[in-house]
């Protein structure tokens, strides 16, 4: 078997096993990674950033005792720090360039994973679809003319292609969740606060935000999870410790479970068919499983939550980009896309007495949520409300972007005081996916599960939402619905090795 065949079909716990009993080295695998990626970037455009230089120099001397050594990754480009690496963000604005490590850089480092670049994302994670004005369209390798969701679409295009087995991912509104289930795989959002963001952040988009990977099997995602998860001097709160490891949870039976099963969507939008027909998919698999499935209402997440979630986010953006004017020293607005600025400038109108309100009606629906769902182990709900998207189809098009460029030129952005003018922009902002950002608001964990290929042969997974800090039972029961299935044994038919 060739390297490039060992990285098409071994996970990365996989990996580096065969590092450790000497039947590879780190830098083989390395070179092939890299190798693979000259190969196949040009069709997928994953990349934000080539670290080629360092990955071989840390191959060379990596612990071979390390739990992944040797093992090939990428970091997403937004949101961590790597020491003397640019970090653009996704965007044209002037680069980022730190003099420090993430701890959960550290942490990777520390458990022997090789970084060979970074990854795509939409200027600061705004989008659900990578796609940018610096870097352009990243493309899903299942079929290149589909998007690979976002905002960590570079990440999943780079593990569904067969580059590396596991990378590094975040999620403020969905990220890791929608790009898993447009590219057929793993993405589990963690519990708020069980990965630590210093010293980068102490918090992002107040606590929505947390960060881990997708990955094309759940062990890789739990391990990986062990050797990255637990409390920072730093940080100012951290989750509930697990009872065990999270990979003994995945690879244990879960017993039979009550489950539950959400369908509506909360804006009130259109639910494809194939979407459904992915969620009976794993309505079934869990039965197999012997778990009951129960129908449930989720009322309190509705068209008034997600507005009160889009405000959040506006705000955060309208600050984040005082900070990067304090930091470039000039104003960085022309910089940025017209939808970014047209964001910031709606952030900038609420007054800190609406964001608070808006945070605190956001805090008393997440208790609602959570009590709802006490009695089960997890829900299942989509991700996506349509299979993959054809790239930019998200793109404002005829009166949207009309619209939208007025309300950049004339600066005109007070009109989305109107409630039908800002429902009418949600509409078009999330009626790809409509759920994700309900467990970034109430900080459960939930996992992107790739259940079901659609007739035109694109992955649409859903996602099983857990108890707060309960990944335990969520790796469990994905574990035990994998084997069933079959889904680690699943590739996109692109540059098939050999």
């Amino acid at each position: 078997m060739s390297v490039e065949q060992v990285l098409w079909e071994y996970d990365a716990v996989g990996q580096a096993e065969l590092v450790r009993k000497g039947e590879i080295s780190p830098s083989e695998l390395v070179e092939a990674a890299i190798a693979r990626l000259e190969k196949v970037n040009p069709q997928i455009n994953c990349v934000a950033e080539k670290t080629y230089d360092q990955a071989r120099a840390a191959a060379k001397t990596v612990d071979r005792n390390a739990p992944l050594a040797g093992v090939p990754f990428a970091i997403k480009d937004l949101g961590i720090a790597q020491k003397g690496i640019a970090t653009h963000s996704g965007s044209r604005a002037p680069v980022f360039v730190p003099d420090f490590d993430s701890v959960l850089v550290e942490r990777q480092r520390a458990a022997g994973l090789i970084p060979i670049c970074t990854t795509t994302s939409p200027e600061y994670g705004l989008r659900l679809m990578t796609e940018s004005a610096a870097f352009g369209i990243t493309r899903n390798p299942w079929n290149t003319g589909h998007t690979t969701g976002g905002s960590s679409g570079g990440a999943s295009s780079i593990v569904s292609a067969g580059v590396v087995a596991v990378a590094h991912a975040s999620d403020g509104g969905g990220s890791i969740r929608v790009p898993s289930a447009c590219t057929g795989l793993v993405g589990m959002k963690t519990s708020r606060g069980r990965v630590p963001l210093s010293p980068l952040v102490t918090e992002s988009w107040y606590g929505f935000v947390v960060d881990h990977a997708v990955s094309r099997t759940v062990r890789d995602s739990a391990t990986l999870l062990d050797l990255t998860h637990g409390p920072d001097p730093l940080a100012p709160y951290a989750a509930r410790p697990p009872k065990g490891t999270f990979a003994a949870a995945a690879a244990r039976d879960p017993g039979r479970l009550t489950l539950a099963v959400y369908r509506k969507s909360p804006l009130g939008l259109e639910i494809s068919a194939e979407t459904q027909a992915a969620l009976d998919a794993a309505v079934a698999l869990a039965r197999e499983g012997g778990h009951s499935v129960e129908e449930i209402d989720l009322p309190t997440a509705d068209r008034a939550f997600m507005a009160d979630f889009a405000g959040s986010v506006s705000s955060s953006i309208a600050g984040l980009l005082r900070i990067e004017r304090a930091r470039v020293g000039r104003d960085i607005s022309g910089d940025i896309e017209r939808a970014s600025r047209v964001l910031a400038r709606y952030g900038e109108l609420l007054t800190a007495g609406e964001t608070y309100a808006g945070l605190e009606r956001l805090h008393a629906a997440s208790r609602q949520i959570i009590t709802d769902t006490a009695r089960y182990a997890a829900v299942l709900m989509p991700v996506i409300a349509h299979p993959p998207l054809a790239v930019g189809a998200m793109d404002p098009k005829g009166a949207d972007e009309f619209i939208e460029n007025v309300l950049d030129k004339l600066r005109l952005t007070w009109l989305l005081r109107f409630p039908q003018l800002f429902g009418q922009l949600l509409d078009k902002s999330l009626w790809f996916t409509h759920w994700p950002a309900i467990q970034n608001v109430t900080g459960q964990p939930s996992i992107a599960l790739p259940v079901h290929v659609t007739k035109a042969g694109l992955p649409l997974g859903i996602q099983a939402a857990g108890r707060p800090g309960d990944e335990e039972t969520l790796y469990s029961l994905a574990g035990q619905l994998e084997k069933i299935s079959g889904w680690d044994k699943r590739r996109a038919p692109f540059h098939v090795p050999g």
